[in-house]
């Protein structure tokens, strides 16, 4: 409902396009991607995708607040506006739009979408969790070995092939919620503990958001630092991707949603409680510090040649990074 009050608001602004559908019982919901800013091909570019696990709300409502926090600037903010000529944004704040309605982790055949993708890890990944393909009755479960991607997750990677790679810049932000007390932000990979290519760039992005907000409480790490887990879709396009023509950077906010149950034990007893705030005050606090976290990854893309790393300083930065996040040089 709010999505669709924001495509009058927005005008000629804002271009929207049905990826595909999906049914969820006698229901059918359209995936809906919603697209800012230059169509310049060399455009460094940023999405944002929310809802790819039916059960954590709280991550679509983080996309669809900023994209709402720019709809509205552009009656009047002409910063705005000249960041859009240089930059392209893309959101598909609803990925699993059917788990959702259902109130499952995983959209409607039982597939777990974050586990969906094409990609085996050769490491030992943790029972279950890591992905299975034992039943679809149980979590993690990541689809029929050969079959095809489900729906939604061949719509995510049909929108970044075409809108994201091959820039000189892309970044994207996956909001999720559930794993601790802190709000982490992942980078690939998942199911391999060795490093990206890219270490070097992701740690002068983390760089630049230590020294522009100081007291942020943002831990960013690789995932394997966490775990492993087959069929990661981030890995999966990662893998994929043309790094000659320019750097792609997927990352996974994770939202410790522990620390919303620790300050209301009761929600436990509610299935959407345990990854949700459910508190109004708590809900809106959420909304305002990420929405400021998204607002930071927009302006670092959009200013990418002031602090993207070459020569001297990359290597620099790829030796900090190794010692940060693995513990050697």
């Amino acid at each position: 409902m709010e999505l669709a009050q924001l495509i009058p608001l927005a005008g000629a602004h804002l271009e929207t396009r049905i990826l595909c559908d999906v049914a969820a019982g006698a229901r059918r919901f359209p995936i809906q991607a919603f697209l800012l800013g230059s169509t310049r091909p060399d455009a460094p570019a940023v999405g944002f995708f929310g809802g790819v696990h039916g059960l954590e709300r709280i991550g679509a409502q983080v996309a669809i607040a900023y994209l709402r926090s720019l709809v509205m600037r552009l009656a009047w903010d002409e910063t705005l506006h000249r960041q859009l000529e240089t930059m392209r944004l893309v959101f598909m704040p609803l990925v699993n739009p059917g788990g959702m309605w259902l109130g499952t982790r995983a959209n409607p055949n039982g597939v777990d979408l974050m586990r969906n993708a094409p990609v085996e890890s050769k490491e030992r990944v943790p029972y279950l969790i890591g992905g299975q393909r034992m039943s679809a009755k149980l979590p993690w479960y990541r689809g029929a070995a050969g079959g095809h991607m489900e729906c939604e997750s061949a719509a995510l990677c049909t929108l970044v092939e075409t809108e994201l790679l091959g820039r000189p810049l892309s970044v994207t932000v996956d909001c999720h919620s559930g794993f601790g007390l802190t709000d982490r932000i992942w980078f690939p990979y998942a199911h391999t503990a060795r490093p990206i290519r890219h270490l070097a760039e992701m740690h002068a992005l983390c760089e630049i958001l230590d020294q522009s907000l100081l007291h942020h409480r943002y831990k960013l790490e690789p995932q394997s630092r966490q775990y492993l887990a087959h069929g990661d879709l981030w890995d999966h396009l990662y893998l994929g991707a043309d790094h000659r023509a320019g750097v792609f950077l997927p990352v996974t906010l994770e939202m410790g949603s522990w620390l919303w149950v620790k300050k209301n034990p009761r929600q436990l007893f509610s299935r959407h409680g345990i990854f949700n705030p459910v508190i109004e005050h708590r809900h809106q606090r959420v909304l305002r510090q990420h929405i400021g976290w998204l607002d930071f990854i927009t302006r670092a893309v959009g200013s990418h040649e002031r602090w993207l790393p070459t020569g001297t300083r990359r290597a620099h930065h790829e030796q900090q990074a190794m010692m940060r996040w693995y513990g050697r040089h």
